[in-house]
C-alpha cells in the first residue's frame, strides 16, 4: 500500500512538547505533516478516554508528549501519564489493538530537533505496520 499515509493525533504538554514542536516550525526543521497536535496544560491531564476516541475514531498511531521526569510543571503531572500510558498499553493489548501504536515521549521545550525526529520515525514505524484496523477515511 504506497499512498498509505499514517495520521497520528498528538497529546501534547503545554510546557515541554507542545513548545518543542513550536521550536521545530519556528526554526523552520522539516517532520512529516501527518500530526495533528492537541495541546493538554500537562501529559497528566491525559484521560485515558481521549485516547481511545482516537483509536476508535481511526487514529494509526497517537503520540503522548510531556516534560521529563522530574521538570513538570506541576511537580508529578508526567509520572500520572506515565502511569496512564502503561495502562493504556495493557487495554490495548487485551482488545486486539497493537499497543505499539500509541508512543509516550518526554521532549523538552529545546528538543525541536528532537520532536521532528519522534514524528519522522513514528510515521516510518507506522508506514510499515498498515492503516489501523479502525481507520475511516479522513477529510484533509
Amino acid at each position: 500500500m504506497t499512498d498509505f499515509e499514517p495520521r497520528i493525533v498528538a497529546f501534547l504538554c503545554n510546557w515541554c512538547t507542545y513548545t518543542a514542536s513550536d521550536l521545530a516550525g519556528t526554526s523552520r526543521i522539516q517532520y512529516p505533516p501527518n500530526v495533528r497536535i492537541i495541546r493538554l496544560m500537562c501529559s497528566g491531564q491525559l484521560d485515558p478516554i481521549y485516547v481511545a476516541k482516537a483509536v476508535l475514531e481511526g487514529a494509526d498511531g497517537v503520540l503522548i508528549g510531556g516534560c521529563h521526569p522530574g521538570d513538570c510543571h506541576y511537580q508529578s503531572g508526567n509520572y500520572k501519564a506515565r502511569r496512564r500510558v502503561a495502562i493504556i498499553h495493557q487495554v490495548l493489548e487485551q482488545l486486539g489493538f497493537d499497543p505499539d501504536r500509541v508512543w509516550l515521549r518526554w521532549i523538552s521545550a529545546s528538543e525541536g530537533q528532537y520532536f521532528a525526529d519522534t514524528v519522522t520515525e513514528m510515521v516510518a514505524a507506522l508506514k510499515e505496520k498498515g492503516p489501523s484496523p479502525f481507520r475511516r477515511q479522513w477529510s484533509v
